[in-house]
């Protein structure tokens, strides 16, 4: 029913209940983003119970204007008109700031002004940059386009290092800001669709030492999660913004959330209401995994699993003394004489770890890279495809990384339009030993899956 409650995730013992969305570009009566983002917000409202706070990653209205009363305009328009349902006593509603809403130093000045948000960040950057404590968990929020550093795209890292460290009793951190750190759907470009790529790993780096959760993001049009050494980055910018990256794919969203001392659950609605993604995060691993022989394999699934399944694969062996450009197979599945749906192997004179889809006959696989595996060494990997995750769901780990990263891709989509195929094979492709074979010794793969 078009008004009937939406049932909302809860933390199953003492914990948070949540809302995530971003990237409106409203606050202009009557025009398209009004209707677009009332239909987001229609849904939010039917959540049952309502969340306890609401995370708006930036870009509330539409801005990018050099008249300060228009931009003021704009913001009350959003405020008091678009926003008016929400009590903000009850459900306190966050926000970072956006390329649509702080783009110089009179929007920075005016976004201070209207929101009045804590004024406990770095000099300069009161009311930009700012913490929020809530029992267990710590909120923090950073401002990507600081006119103090230049701009779109530059970001502080130092008083983000301090504060995290500051809180490290909190159980549970987020981090919250307008511009990805890693690209989205095949869309980079630094300081315009990412934060400067100088900028990048050491705000990880800080991220991952201090434990945080996730790097919550909007910008990019699109809901997308991947994670990188175990800490996830979550961009959802489906509040309104009617474009879509790419369009036919992407879709207008909120992101409800539950965290409690079992992890981090969320469910992606669109404006029918409908949950198109979910993750539970940590998941959990196969116990038991089949070791398969060298060459061909019976499969113990195949066929589409649905949209919350994971394939568990443990791969070492030892790779030939000499480096090897031409692709070495370390698992296929295939069928018939059609590309291989799913091909894991190494590719390149650097011997690169990669992944290839290959879902619709005629047209081009899709890639994911990882890691360069080095000659003569020893490897050990495990992998983790995960189709609730869409393509940040490629994901690897060795024994001395810092948890799951996603392999990188270009893609907007992941496993879950994938078939697997009946017909597995160790150690070589689809066309039989003399197809891409592994040229090292001591190949072992072990594989299941799981809901």
């Amino acid at each position: 029913m078009p008004d009937s409650p939406i049932p909302a995730l809860m933390p199953s013992r003492s914990g948070h209940q949540f809302v995530l969305y971003g990237d409106a570009c409203s606050g202009i009566p009557g025009a398209l983003h009004e209707s677009t983002f009332a239909s987001v917000n229609q849904i939010l409202r039917r959540l049952d119970p309502p969340p306890e706070f609401i995370l708006f990653p930036g870009d509330e209205i539409i801005g990018l204007t050099a008249d300060p009363d228009a931009l003021r305009a704009q913001w009350r328009h959003w405020l008091d008109r678009e926003m008016v349902w929400l009590d903000r006593s009850k459900t306190p509603l966050w926000h970072t700031t956006g390329n649509h809403t702080t783009y110089d130093e009179m929007s920075e000045r005016i976004f201070r002004e209207v929101l009045q948000l804590p004024e406990n960040g770095p000099a300069g950057q009161e009311g930009l940059s700012y913490w929020v404590r809530r029992d267990d968990l710590l909120l923090v929020f950073v401002h990507t386009l600081w006119t103090g550093l230049g701009g779109e795209g530059h970001v502080e890292t130092e008083w983000l290092e301090a504060t995290l460290k500051a809180h490290s009793d909190a159980r549970h951190k987020i981090v919250l800001g307008h511009h990805p750190v890693f690209p989205v759907n095949g869309y980079s470009g630094t300081y315009q669709r990412e934060i400067g790529h100088e900028y990048a790993k050491p705000f990880w780096d800080i991220l991952v030492d201090a434990d945080v959760l996730a790097y919550v993001c909007s910008h990019m049009l699109v809901f997308d999660v991947q994670v990188h050494r175990g800490v996830l980055q979550l961009c959802t910018a489906g509040a309104g913004t009617a474009h879509r990256m790419p369009e036919g794919v992407e879709y207008l969203h909120c992101v409800q959330a539950a965290l409690d001392a079992d992890g981090f659950r969320y469910q992606v609605l669109d404006t029918d209401g409908i949950v198109r993604e979910r993750l539970q995060w940590p998941f959990k691993s196969a116990k038991t995994l089949r070791h398969l022989s060298l060459g061909l394999n019976e499969a113990d699934f195949g066929g589409l699993q649905g949209d919350n399944y994971i394939v568990h694969l443990r791969i070492s062996g030892r790779l030939a003394d000499e480096m090897h450009a031409p692709a070495q197979t370390l698992f296929s599945a295939f069928e018939n004489q059609e590309i291989a749906p799913v091909w894991l192997g190494l590719r390149g004179s650097r011997q690169t770890l990669t992944l290839i889809l290959g879902r619709d006959p005629g047209r081009s696989p899709h890639y994911w890279f990882g890691p360069d595996l080095a000659p003569g060494r020893t490897f050990d990997i495990d992998i983790a495809l995960h189709a609730g995750m869409g393509p940040g769901g490629m994901l690897f780990r060795m024994p001395t990384d810092h948890g799951w990263s996603s392999l990188k891709g270009a893609s907007a989509t992941g496993l879950e339009r994938t078939t697997w195929p009946e017909r597995w094979a160790m150690g070589h492709g689809q066309g039989g030993a003399a197809d891409r074979p592994f040229m090292g010794e001591d190949l072992a793969v072990q594989i299941a899956a799981s809901a």
